[in-house]
């Protein structure tokens, strides 16, 4: 068998709680949530034992899959947005919520998909599926949070895995727009958001100022070079703008999107720009860079239209789960020493090989304990694991009588 070190064991087990943190930490484990309304984004759950297939789709939050659902089957859901917690009402026919019982029948603000199921992607198969032998990674849309096999995307994920967000090819037919910031951000690295002179691989220029060169042949080319010079320093003197038409038109014309960028009394849409370009469509899933939310044009006419489609999240920054996912985790970090490594260290050789010895007993007793839990599909409760410890104590004193000391 291979041989493990504990070292390596305790920094599995910590990178295993970082993830749990991550996913968990930005929900409350403890009330439900259903008093917050629909919340931004949290931890879901469907309970097959209560909703079973043909019965309408509900999903609880993390609390009450402890609470209420702690000896059902779950599925979990990892994370949805703008979802209110379902449990104990009218969707439950036999339960009644233990944390807030006094709920309104039905969240018409929440929606469902397959995965309340337990079924995923286009191919709708459980997951893990114990049918399917190719390994795949699962990516979740971050338009309809549905999960899809990277191998049903209609495109091949870059291999890197360098991209953060992913957007089916269902919510890409659905949200046609995107395919004109997709010619210039998907698959993309895009760099931060800056004053740059140009960005033209970008399609989005930044320049904020024009330089005196430019300004020069603009006056070339509109003819008033040396006639217009001190009627332009005359309004500069008194703080007027020029009035030429002529001048104002070509400018306009160079430099359309300086001046929309810069200046409020414009109404400029980014989108119409790029549509402008030619860009194709395609029938895949697209894979979008970490700060490409901030790319997308937020004028009145795109505002709208997002409204329209009900994808207001997508110029959110703080929607992405990635958000979720740092906040859970810097909420639960604090500074602290590891206690086991602490108490390792001031030990001698004899007592190191004693409690690790004593520790592979723990490990291998509690994994064949949480088996039969991960077999059945139920969630272990505090109840669950306050009788192993019990137990196991029990086992402990046993094995402790029976030892024989001698003296030499």
């Amino acid at each position: 068998e291979p041989v493990v070190s504990l070292a390596e064991v305790l920094a599995e087990n910590e990178e295993l709680e970082k993830e749990a943190r991550a996913v968990l930490g930005g929900s409350d484990h403890e009330r439900c949530s259903y008093s917050q309304g629909a919340v931004k984004r949290q931890a879901l759950y469907a309970c097959s034992t209560c909703t079973p297939p043909g019965a309408e789709p509900a999903g609880i939050c993390l609390a009450c899959s402890y609470e209420c659902h702690g000896t059902h089957r779950l599925f979990e859901l990892y994370t949805k947005r703008n979802f209110r917690c379902d449990c104990g009402n009218s969707k439950f026919k036999n339960l009644q919520c233990k944390l807030l019982p006094e709920k309104s029948k039905v969240n018409s603000g929440n929606k469902y998909n397959d995965n309340f199921y337990g079924l995923y992607c286009t191919c709708k198969r459980p997951y893990p599926d114990p049918e399917d032998e190719i390994p795949d990674e699962m990516i979740q849309c971050i338009v309809c949070e549905d999960w899809f096999h990277g191998r049903h995307l209609g495109a091949v994920p870059p291999e890197s895995g360098d991209f953060h967000e992913m957007v089916c090819q269902a919510c890409m037919k659905r949200c046609h727009f995107l395919w004109a910031y997709a010619s210039q951000l998907a698959g993309k690295e895009v760099p931060p958001l800056t004053k740059a002179n140009s960005c033209e691989d970008e399609g989005v220029v930044l320049k904020v100022e024009e330089s005196e060169e430019q300004k020069k042949e603009i006056k070339k080319e509109s003819g008033v070079e040396h006639h217009d010079t001190k009627e332009e320093k005359q309004s500069e003197q008194f703080n007027e703008p020029s009035t030429s038409s002529g001048y104002c038109s070509r400018f306009l014309q160079k430099f359309p999107m300086e001046i929309a960028e810069t200046t409020s009394n414009f109404s400029f849409c980014k989108l119409k720009e790029l549509q402008n370009k030619p860009f194709v469509k395609k029938d895949t899933a697209t894979f979008w860079p970490s700060n490409w939310r901030s790319k997308l044009c937020t004028c009145e006419d795109c505002l709208k239209m997002y409204s329209e489609l009900e994808v207001q999240f997508l110029t959110d920054e703080c929607d992405t789960v990635l958000a979720y996912e740092n906040k859970g985790t810097s909420d639960q970090e604090t500074e602290r020493r590891d206690p086991l490594m602490d108490t390792l260290n001031s030990m001698n050789r004899v007592q190191q090989v004693e409690l690790i010895c004593e520790y592979n007993d723990f490990k291998t007793e509690l994994t064949d304990y949480l088996r039969r839990f991960a077999d059945e599909g139920t969630v272990v409760t505090r109840e669950d694991i306050q009788h192993f410890f019990e137990e196991f104590q029990s086992r402990k004193r046993r094995r402790t009588n029976r030892m024989q000391y001698y003296c030499s």
